[in-house]
């Protein structure tokens, strides 16, 4: 998971006005930053299959979020 520090800045990178804590496009670099750090994780620890559920679940968030993404900049 990521921590607070990580989460401000990714927040502040991605921000399309200075309030704008959760809109869809903060929440998948979010869930592209928790997929990332995860994957590093299984490269230690490859038989954890519980947390891979958890990956699997995130990667299917994000792909929705960017399916809507896309959709809405038509």
């Amino acid at each position: 998971m990521l921590n607070k520090e990580e989460k401000e800045k990714i927040i502040k990178e991605n921000q399309s006005h200075p309030k704008d804590k959760g809109s869809s496009k903060i929440q998948s670099a979010l869930l592209t930053a928790n997929i990332q750090k995860l994957v590093s994780h299984f490269k230690t620890h490859p038989k954890d299959k519980h947390s891979r559920r958890g990956l699997i679940r995130m990667i299917e968030n994000r792909k929705k979020q960017e399916k809507y993404l896309a959709r809405k900049a038509k």
